[in-house]
């Protein structure tokens, strides 16, 4: 798994998320939860239970009263899941053909493309630059042409990539702005995966951190009188291991007008953090270098754009 579809994952499923948002209302005993659910099998609610009691997100509350009676309620895990469910919801209710609700059919297909598409790395290489299934094939090891196309189908189903007109042979793809702005869930699931996985949690890799950053910046709207180069690094090891992955990101005049994940350069300004400090929120607590009013205005655009109420999709 990579970091952050774990969580994602647990969303994706219906009854999970009604689960989820019936407990963050109070305890239920299971009666209580099968019904709010629509009377799903009592195997298959109980199969849904016992993993996210697993997981610490629910937990059970026996009754000295009446012997073998409990309630399920969230645990300190299902609470701050409920904030990853938050950001997700947010971000399904601005898909391009309207809003998604989340633990709707529609919502899981939708989740369960932006998943895939961050697992088997397209989002890396389309993140870069728009590409053809032919050119996708050529990049991702690992997985056969038929699965790529479906994954690349499902995304385009979903809203998350667009074809785009093309000269050559093949059709490119391109990510929307909507993708774009699916790092957020991203981001927010892999920060749950790493308080709450007792050290499961998959890494954050190379691939993770130049993927997020690439497809995060070209959403920034910056004021016109912010130019100028940045360095946006991750710190990925210690020691004799240690090692950047990142951006570099041109400004003029408030536009983006590059952004590459080749750090080489003396740029005017650069930030500096682990994967755990850009995590805490994009991001408070970051080392800055150079020109301050540079570096602050790409920092505090990227936590407008992902986790603040000024997000535009979020409410």
């Amino acid at each position: 798994m990579r970091a952050g579809t774990h969580a994602l994952s647990l969303l994706a499923a219906p009854l999970n998320v009604i689960v989820l948002e019936t407990l963050a209302e109070r305890s239920r005993s299971l009666a209580e939860l099968r019904r709010e659910a629509g009377s799903p099998p009592q195997t298959t609610m109980r199969g849904h239970l016992r993993a996210l009691t697993e997981l610490g997100i629910v937990t059970k509350r026996r009754h000295d009263d009446f012997p073998g009676s409990l309630d399920f309620e969230l645990g300190d895990s299902g609470q701050d899941l409920t904030t990853v469910a938050e950001v997700t919801g947010a971000w399904l209710a601005v898909a391009p053909d309207g809003p998604l609700a989340l633990g709707s059919v529609a919502a899981k297909s939708a989740i369960k493309a932006l998943v895939e598409g961050w697992t088997t790395s397209m989002l890396r290489a389309l993140a870069a630059k728009p590409l053809s299934l032919t050119e996708l094939d050529s990049l991702i090891s690992g997985i056969n042409y038929p699965s790529l196309e479906r994954r690349l189908t499902a995304m385009r189903v979903a809203g998350q990539v667009e074809a785009i007109s093309a000269g050559g042979r093949g059709t490119p793809y391109a990510v929307t702005r909507w993708l774009r702005q699916g790092i957020a869930p991203l981001a927010a699931a892999a920060r749950w995966e790493r308080l709450h996985l007792n050290g499961e949690a998959a890494p954050i890799d190379r691939r993770d951190a130049e993927a997020s950053l690439l497809l995060a910046v070209p959403l920034l709207e910056l004021s016109p009188d912010i130019s100028g180069s940045c360095r946006l690094a991750i710190e990925m090891g210690a020691g004799e291991r240690h090692r950047l992955a990142g951006v570099m990101v041109r400004v003029e005049e408030g536009r983006i007008i590059s952004c590459v994940s080749r750090l080489e350069g003396h740029p005017e300004a650069w930030v500096l953090g682990s994967s755990a400090a850009w995590l805490e929120a994009v991001i408070h607590g970051l080392e800055r270098g150079g020109d301050a009013r540079l570096s602050r205005a790409l920092l505090e655009g990227l936590h407008g754009q992902l986790f603040t109420a000024k997000a535009p999709y979020l409410p």
